[in-house]
């Protein structure tokens, strides 16, 4: 019958057009998504190379983190914290945290010279009032700003390079990090901490959860 032979017609021309087509081809076919990395290997460091040795681990001494955790604790744990990573070794957490630590060592807090009020602007006493005005602000505000973006800035690079973050007791965290605010952590303290910091983000068993950036 005419019918059956149009219907046999049109179905070879569908066949003949799903062959052709790649987008009706595609859709016949299971599509397996390719997974993407947690985090980047290798990000490129504007820094001098770092050569490090497994072996520099064995002669640092491994930082207390077991705590019992207050509510005091927890609403501190966005300053008092440390970083863990499984699976990478020291030497590799090492390069990590001096990356991260020269890109928020040197940041600037924000806070700009505020010239003082009319009718004393312009004025010898204005001039006078305002740099106290201003430097005791800097040393009120400033140093704690620093501090903040400091923190922000390790964070955000850390969690770039798939470290978890985990809370620490304020004085457990002490014993081998540091702040700093207007002044600057002299380079054979600041790298004596940097290590202990690489030992424990590749060597510790975190007891708490993770608390994200």
């Amino acid at each position: 019958m005419p019918s059956i032979g149009l219907a046999r017609g049109a179905c070879a021309m569908l066949f003949a057009v799903s062959m052709t087509l790649p987008g009706i081809a595609a859709a016949q076919e299971p599509v397996v998504p390719v997974a993407e990395p947690a985090f980047l290997a290798d990000s490129g460091s504007p820094f001098a190379k770092i050569e490090v040795s497994e072996d520099e681990a064995a002669k640092l001494e491994m930082p207390e983190l077991a705590f019992e955790e207050t509510p005091a604790d927890a609403a501190n744990f966005d300053k008092y914290y440390y970083f863990h990573r499984a699976g990478v070794s020291y030497a590799d957490a090492y390069r990590d945290v001096v990356e991260c630590d020269g890109y928020a060592r040197g940041l600037q807090s924000g806070m700009s010279y505020t010239q003082v009020p009319y009718p004393y602007a312009g004025t010898l006493a204005g001039a006078a009032g305002g740099m106290i005005g201003n430097a005791m602000a800097m040393a009120i505000f400033g140093s704690g700003e620093k501090r903040r973006l400091r923190r922000v800035n390790m964070r955000q690079c850390m969690n770039f390079k798939g470290y978890q973050r985990y809370g620490l007791k304020k004085d457990l965290w002490e014993e081998f990090h540091f702040e700093e605010g207007l002044s600057g952590m002299p380079d054979e303290r600041r790298f004596d901490y940097l290590k202990r910091q690489a030992l424990v983000a590749a060597n510790a068993t975190p007891a708490g959860k993770d608390l994200g950036l």
